[in-house]
């Protein structure tokens, strides 16, 4: 057996081994699920090296925040039959109706690197998460969708091939991370 976390900080996962020891629990603390995106990565810093001394994968979920990053949701107004359309609550931080105009300018410019690397939005989103050495080491990504077409849409990038990201993409997501830095976690 394995045991995971969610929503999990370093301190909580630290806390967890430490119990676990004291208390003899055999299974292994696996894996752990928070939200990583293009537009949250908190989890690069110290939970990530947290999570890596203890082998502890991630799980990200939204990792196409909540939709925003599919570019289906340009111009600032949502699709008929999305999901925030038809829940306004839903992930308010990356709703287009609430979301902050640096959240927008983020999405924009991931969406224009996505065009330029011949990619959808989608399928960047998905291979930068995927990339990430506390994902492809021991991790996965949980992807959702609203319809079929979105599931077949959204599995694409899984065909059985190791996802990779051109240095030059790569560093033009650096670019728009240090300009807008998780633009949908500020207060």
């Amino acid at each position: 057996r394995y045991i995971g976390l969610s929503n999990e900080t370093p301190h909580g996962v630290e806390t967890w081994v430490r119990a676990a020891e004291r208390l003899g629990i055999k299974d292994r603390l696996a894996s752990i699920q928070n939200s990583y995106n293009l537009l949250d990565r908190r989890f690069d810093s110290d939970l990530a090296e947290c999570c890596r001394a203890h082998d502890v994968g991630l799980l990200p979920w939204s990792v196409l925040a909540g939709g925003a990053l599919t570019g289906k949701y340009e111009g600032g107004t949502a699709g008929r039959g999305s999901r925030f359309l038809k829940y306004p609550k839903y992930m308010e931080r990356w709703s287009p109706a609430s979301a902050s105009p640096a959240t927008g300018r983020a999405v924009e410019a991931y969406t224009k690197i996505a065009e330029e690397a011949g990619m959808t939005p989608a399928q960047l989103a998905i291979a930068f998460v995927r990339t990430r050495r506390f994902v492809k080491d021991n991790g996965s990504v949980i992807v959702g969708a609203t319809t079929m077409e979105q599931l077949r849409q959204n599995l694409e990038p899984f065909d059985g091939t190791p996802a990779t990201l051109d240095e030059d993409v790569l560093e033009a997501i650096n670019e728009v991370h240090m300009q807008c830095r998780d633009p949908s976690c500020s207060l």
